[in-house]
């Protein structure tokens, strides 16, 4: 066979090596890509984020209108943008969490070139669109409102009743009917956070409790970029991936959750442990979890890690004062934190993966074993990444993956418990964690909008 010259030929240097044209060619071809994707990048990355924002507006705008199954039956705080859009139905709610979701995928490809001055525009744009709005997609926060108007206004402990001893009260209209027998879960810290909001009335401890939310979201944001910058991390995609999450934005801060107070004072720990102060950040993990008591799943790595006495210490201090406090306060039943995670944890929710895959094996539903079987697994799980920790392992990317495996092994799943690794999964170098937060919440977004797709019959 005869080749042509123009593909067979080499340029051979003078030391009589060959350079291939064709690589040559190949590699201008691919400088010349390059140059042509970074072009065009700036402009895409836009566009997405209009996509972002406009995705937010539609479902903030149409929920204002209330009267959707969506929306919680709420008191009328977002009046003044009612009429520009319509009322919030399921399909046009799931076309826009997909194209959320999908143009959140492609700003995070690109975010690395993206300015920090319009990353911060963007998240900023799409608190202020969800602060100005309804609450969105739950009724928890009328259970804070009404755990605090239960004590102050009517001197019941909301840790020995429910909502129910104040049906005449104007909040329990609004509970949620699985929640108006249950005395509240949360920690004393935050009970008492939301004590002064009480005498405001239902509308002004509605606001107490958005402005809360927000001002939570903004500390979050603010430290993990703070981490990120102290790990020589790029703290815009870390900005974005947090402060640009669809489950983040639309769930945790349009539901106004307190789970994003619990999450301030979890990374105010990470950003004290990253200055040596160890003793005030085991404090603050034990703040958090008297907010909530999920985030005490970091304590043990801290203290593994860290392998001093000063986190033991300020852990113990903490805990000392939140005992007195929650004890004068509430009596013991305000401390007993064992008991109100054993009762929550025998709930079930249709989004979880335990339910998922129990339906897969062809079960109607979760059997009290398999609670027991999930448990097991979580304790493998921890036990693991404690004996990896101690050999050195980052007790942060430790942190993250169990709170990312007890959402995933726990029966009663929430769009806001899977934000719980998110920010410590963007200031780790283990980026393996990141990939499985987010994998974990494809599948969420997957299943809430699978309807969407199904056969019209």
């Amino acid at each position: 066979m005869r080749v042509t010259a123009a593909t067979s030929q080499s340029a051979t240097a003078p030391g009589g090596g060959g350079i291939s044209t064709a690589g040559v060619a190949g590699s201008d071809g691919l400088r010349r890509a390059r140059a042509e994707a970074g072009r065009w990048a700036p402009a895409l990355a836009i566009l997405l984020a209009l996509l972002i924002v406009a995705a937010t507006a539609e479902i903030v705008l149409d929920g204002a209108l209330g009267h959707s199954p969506l929306i919680p039956k709420s008191p009328a705080i977002a009046s003044w943008l009612e009429g520009i859009g319509e009322r919030l139905g399921y399909r046009v709610f799931l076309i826009a969490i997909i194209v959320f979701t999908c143009a959140y995928a492609g700003l995070l490809v690109l975010a690395r070139g993206v300015s920090k001055r319009w990353a911060i525009v963007l998240v900023g744009a799409l608190h202020a669109i969800v602060f100005a709005g309804p609450i969105l997609l739950s009724t928890d926060v009328f259970s804070y409102i009404a755990y605090a108007r239960m004590g102050v206004e009517h001197g019941i402990n909301p840790y020995l009743h429910g909502p129910l001893a104040i049906a005449h009260d104007p909040v329990y209209h609004y509970v949620g009917q699985d929640w108006k027998h249950v005395a509240t879960a949360y920690g004393p810290l935050y009970t008492l956070l939301s004590y002064p909001l009480a005498p405001l009335g239902l509308k002004g401890a509605l606001w107490g409790m958005k402005l809360e939310a927000l001002l939570a979201s903004v500390g979050t944001l603010a430290l993990t970029w703070r981490c990120a910058c102290a790990r020589g991390l790029d703290p815009v995609p870390a900005l974005l991936a947090v402060g640009a999450n669809p489950l983040y934005i639309l769930y945790g801060l349009g539901g106004a959750h307190n789970d994003l107070i619990m999450m301030l004072l979890m990374m105010a720990a990470v950003s004290l442990t990253f200055a040596g102060r160890d003793a005030p950040a085991a404090a603050a993990v034990v703040a958090g979890a008297l907010v909530k008591a999920t985030v005490a799943a970091l304590l043990p790595f801290m203290i593994l890690s860290r392998r001093r006495l000063a986190p033991i210490l300020g852990a113990l201090a903490a805990l000392a004062v939140g005992a007195l406090a929650g004890y004068a306060a509430f009596g013991i039943h305000g401390i007993d934190v064992v008991a109100a995670l054993n009762r929550d944890a025998a709930f079930v929710s249709t989004d979880s993966f335990a339910t998922e895959i129990a339906h897969l094996f062809g079960k109607p539903g979760v059997f009290p074993i398999d609670h027991d079987l999930l448990k097991g697994a979580l304790v493998l799980i921890v036990l693991h990444l404690l004996w990896r920790t101690w050999r050195g392992y980052d007790w942060i990317a430790a942190s993250g993956w169990t709170l990312l495996a007890i959402s995933v092994t726990s029966t009663w799943l929430l769009a806001w418990y899977i934000l719980w690794p998110l920010p410590l999964a963007v200031v780790t170098r283990d980026r393996r964690l990141l990939a499985a937060t987010l994998a974990v919440q494809a599948l969420f977004i997957v299943h809430q909008t699978a309807p969407i797709f199904a056969p019209v019959p």
